[in-house]
């Protein structure tokens, strides 16, 4: 099965995550360098970077003297990947179904995502194929978002314009491809036990997203992420025609006065929940 929903939504959303890629590596620094600790990247390591965005993990592999291989969904991800880390190999490849298996035909000893693994449609498909370009004792590790009790994550600003979409109430599947999709720790044990992987864990780890940049007080930061995502992107397309310019930039309006009355000491930053999971691929 492939992520033919998924590829379309991030050819649109992939091009807004790279105009603001420093905003959002600052916003998730507290788990990308989390992440790293737990991977223990080293020189002559081999890296695969499963939805390697615009190349955060990438960037720092080949710094610690790794040899890294990005995979993306989205066209503009990997351009930008490949523009900001041209000694790594970027793929525009779907990880649930592409073989991974590296040109050189020596496979990784490493597995790493930030964020890149919630989207599958099939994740146990995912992480059985996955494994099948890794070494035996090769080591996956990757950040998930915890839970949505969490809310101004998901919420800061996004709420204000899904008020105006309205939609059926109905509760959307947990375990629906998306950001939300590895909340249960439980359903992340049994997703990565099914695909063959052991010596599995899954701790969390908290972290200040603070969108304050350059002594900003962040509030267009968190403005430029509600209007980058996937929702952002659809209410635009869907009320901008009947709004009109001046009334979508009034509901604009409205969504920076929300992240306003939510700063914190003047800055916009609240805290985020994540899984950091690890598993090994048996040796035998």
């Amino acid at each position: 099965m492939v992520n033919e929903c998924m590829q379309e939504t991030w050819a649109t959303s992939g091009r807004g995550w790279v105009e603001n890629e420093t905003m959002f590596d600052q916003v998730f620094t507290p788990f990308t360098h989390a992440l790293l600790g737990a991977a223990a990247i080293e020189p002559g390591d081999r890296v695969l970077d499963v939805g390697c965005g615009s190349g955060t993990l990438l960037e720092h592999a080949t710094r610690l003297g790794a040899t890294a291989v990005g995979v993306d969904i989205s066209e503009a991800m990997v351009a930008a990947a490949q523009r900001r880390v041209p000694g790594a190999t970027v793929r525009l490849a779907d990880a649930q179904t592409a073989d991974l298996t590296p040109d050189s035909g020596q496979a990784f000893n490493r597995v790493v995502s930030r964020f890149g693994v919630m989207f599958f449609e099939d994740p146990s498909a995912a992480f059985a194929n996955i494994r099948r370009s890794i070494a035996a004792g090769g080591r996956l590790t990757f950040v998930c978002w915890r839970s949505d009790d969490d809310p101004l994550m998901f919420t800061l600003g996004t709420s204000v314009l899904t008020d105006r979409l309205g939609g059926s109430g109905a509760v959307a599947d947990p375990a629906a491809p998306g950001p939300l999709a590895f909340a249960d720790a439980d359903r992340v044990r049994e997703i990565l036990t099914d695909a063959g992987w052991d010596d599995i864990g899954i701790e969390p780890v908290d972290g200040m997203c603070d969108y304050g940049i350059d002594g900003s007080d962040g509030v267009e930061e968190r403005l430029a992420m509600v209007l980058s995502t996937t929702t952002g992107q659809r209410a635009r397309a869907a009320l901008e025609p009947s709004l009109g310019l001046d009334g979508w930039a009034a509901l604009v309006d409205d969504v920076r006065a929300e992240i306003r009355r939510h700063t914190v000491d003047g800055v916009v930053k609240f805290i985020g929940r994540t899984w950091l999971v690890t598993a090994g691929n048996p040796s035998t």
